[in-house]
């Protein structure tokens, strides 16, 4: 009987990962999909139905990363505009391969604000430790 439910449980919980996967599927839609030989990027530009004032340009970056499945490479949101009576997001990322690339090309003011969300989306390891021994 405890089996039961223990598999039951795990079942749900996968069932539960999985609908949650799709339904982030569902929102996003691309508007446009540019291969920019020259620059040696793409650009993709797409819309987040239902997420106005709620998405944060990190999030959004996975989002498209799953979205795409571009694991491994540097995805840099360049400009987030929420639309006005509407509940939708349209926002431009640049794909890169190279790190190194993307910051010879893009401003490293983008760069510099993206490691500051990145910062406070994580706290610093060093500040628990010093909680904990305290």
């Amino acid at each position: 009987m405890v089996f039961l439910k223990f598999l039951l449980a795990v079942r749900l919980k996968i069932y539960m990962k999985w609908l949650i996967e799709v339904e982030y599927m569902s929102i996003i839609e691309t508007v446009s999909d540019v291969n920019n030989t020259f620059l040696a990027r793409r650009e993709l530009v797409c819309t987040f139905k239902g997420l106005g004032g709620k998405l944060k340009k990190l999030e959004a970056a996975d989002m498209i990363a799953k979205q795409f499945k571009l694991d491994g490479k540097v995805i840099i949101p360049i400009n987030m505009k929420t639309h006005s009576g509407t509940q939708e997001v349209t926002g431009t990322f640049y794909v890169y391969d190279d790190e190194g690339l993307a910051k010879k090309q893009v401003n490293p003011v983008i760069f510099a604000r993206l490691e500051k969300a990145k910062a406070k989306a994580t706290p610093p390891a060093e500040e628990k430790k010093e909680e904990v021994a305290a």
